[in-house]
């Protein structure tokens, strides 16, 4: 075994157990993966904390080719703890994505 694990795609993903220098790879490769399972709108969970997470993540959406936008979360949806996130249709090849 790799030592990877196999996440299911629901279109939430939770930082909660990463470091934030690993979290841009692991944005982009979840973003791939709900472009293809048809998953267009999603949240991404970074916790409230004092906002640097939500800072790396919200600035790495912002320059991501495949987010149509994004938005701090609601109070259902884990209020400024969490960014919701609305993704362009077309599936951009990982290669194509813009570096950060």
């Amino acid at each position: 075994m790799d030592g990877a694990q196999k996440i299911e795609i629901n279109g939430t993903l939770d930082l909660h157990h990463f470091q934030p220098k690993d979290t841009r790879p692991l944005i982009d490769e979840f973003l791939q993966a709900c472009l293809e399972e048809s998953i267009h709108e999603g949240r991404i969970i970074h916790g409230k904390g004092i906002g640097t997470l939500r800072e790396i993540v919200q600035n790495h959406l912002k320059s991501h080719r495949s987010v149509k936008s994004f938005w701090n979360g609601d109070q259902t949806s884990g209020s400024w703890g969490s960014t919701g996130f609305s993704l362009k249709k077309e599936l951009v090849q990982t290669d194509d994505l813009q570096e950060a």
